[in-house]
């Protein structure tokens, strides 16, 4: 059995990775099943989904399933949308973590 401790999850800390963590896992499973559906010639996921997942957050899971099953990677709006959205995640992070930890007020 797990014991963990209330304080766990009173950490601000800890509920921001486990979203940063879902969001991206999300993100890359809309891409494996997306793939699949195109392979069989099924209903898709509509491709604004895959674009409010990565403005979510979860640019990092989306690029990665595009990268690593080689889908929607013919797409202009792809190759170029997914990747600047995934800075734009990186950059508001960095900015948030340099508000919350390394201001020196």
């Amino acid at each position: 059995m797990v014991n963990i401790s209330i304080d766990f999850f009173k950490n601000k800390e800890i509920y921001c990775l486990f979203y940063i963590l879902i969001i991206n896992l999300y993100g890359f499973f809309i891409i494996v099943i997306d793939k699949y559906k195109a392979k069989k010639n099924k209903w898709r996921i509509k491709e604004k989904n895959f674009f409010i997942i990565a403005l979510l957050g979860g640019a990092s899971g989306v690029l990665l399933g595009m990268t690593m099953f080689r889908h929607k990677t013919q797409h202009k709006t792809f190759y170029i949308g997914i990747p600047i959205i995934y800075l734009l995640n990186k950059i508001i992070l960095f900015i948030i973590i340099y508000f919350l930890y390394f201001r020196i007020t």
